[in-house]
């Protein structure tokens, strides 16, 4: 029979469809996209054809160089690069300018201004993110960090989102493998909805629901995909989407940024066995990280834990989705959570 369960942080219900239940190999979801042919302008020697990089990590540069507060040294080639960070040719929101809010009545306005950034996480135009070493993985969170701490600096911001698309179905316009940072002047309402729910478990509880979950389902197992000693993998409890799964720090902490040295490299081993674990299973599907953290202006934030989200696009929201705000998923979280564990990547 199916099951509607409860989203315990922010409320939203979710059909677990098991009438139609469907597992994994039933899905045949688009691979993500075809790698090699046309021009490349993030490929080694195109640099000239992307903005100038305002981050580039080198062969000669140490990972957490500029966390450390060590200058960067001058690379030997500028093409010698392992990590470059530019601005979006084409961005969604534009870095100069002030932001001049102003309305109608009802309506409220003001201007584009924000940050648009692409990732560029190998010189590899073959490399998908999941096959990358957990050093390179690790070298994209730093890059992550990197950028954070420097547009937090520009008091226009309220918010830096992090998000990865990997394949056309998923949002993918360049086959390259990239992720993005887009700076916003406002809140994303996500991402208000979260911090609200989160804050009502406190108020009631005096604990964060993240550490409840991350406790629970550590002691249920049901639900784990993947742990080690500082990350927890979990299928979450109300998934929107068949496979969505939920990377949590097992230390509490509001601010991704603020996230310690080893954290990094724990993570990077989390992400990796995560990614590999989901390309095996679902044969390469397109999917959506997007990395969760709190808002700048919320500094002592007991209740609120940075987190990642991955979510496979193996099905389409449609109309009821739309309409009611509801989510179908085929796919029992317990049942995705078995078959993900059971994989050698």
């Amino acid at each position: 029979m199916p099951e509607l369960r409860k989203d315990p942080i922010v409320g939203r219900w979710v059909i677990i469809a098991t009438e139609r239940g469907r597992r994994p190999l039933e899905y045949q979801p688009d691979r993500a996209q075809p790698r090699g042919g046309s021009f490349c302008p993030f490929c080694p020697g195109h640099e000239d054809k992307t903005p100038r990089e305002v981050l580039a990590y080198y062969k000669t540069t140490p990972i957490a160089t500029t966390a450390s507060g060590a200058a960067l040294s001058a690379p030997p080639d500028p093409k010698d690069w392992t990590l470059r960070v530019v601005p979006n040719k084409f961005p969604a929101l534009m870095i100069e300018g002030s932001l001049d809010r102003a309305g109608e009545g009802i309506y409220d306005k003001m201007n584009g201004v924000g940050a648009h950034e692409v990732v560029i996480e190998t010189p590899r135009h073959d490399a998908v993110f999941a096959q990358l070493s957990e050093v390179e993985i690790e070298a994209v969170l730093w890059a992550f960090r990197d950028r954070i701490v420097d547009l937090k600096r520009d008091t226009r911001f309220r918010y830096v989102m992090v998000f990865k698309n990997h394949g056309l179905a998923a949002g993918a316009s360049l086959e390259h493998s990239h992720s993005q940072l887009i700076a916003l002047p406002v809140v994303p309402v996500n991402v208000a909805e979260e911090m609200a729910g989160a804050r009502q478990h406190f108020e009631l509880k005096e604990r964060c629901i993240y550490c409840d979950i991350v406790r629970q389902d550590l002691a249920d197992g049901r639900r784990v995909i993947y742990e080690n000693p500082g990350f927890v993998v979990l299928a979450p409890y109300a998934p929107k989407f068949p496979f969505e799964t939920w990377v949590l720090p097992k230390t509490h902490g509001a601010h991704f940024e603020d996230a310690q040295r080893l954290q990094f490299a724990q993570l990077a081993d989390a992400l990796r066995v995560t990614l590999r674990k989901l390309n095996v299973a679902l044969d390469d599907p397109p999917y959506n990280f997007i990395l969760h953290t709190a808002p700048f202006a919320e500094r002592e934030v007991p209740y609120y834990h940075w987190h990642f989200e991955i979510m496979p696009t193996l099905t389409k929201v449609a109309g009821f989705e739309w309409g009611s705000g509801f989510y179908i998923n085929p796919t029992p979280p317990e049942d995705a959570a078995a078959f993900l564990r059971d994989i050698r990547e």
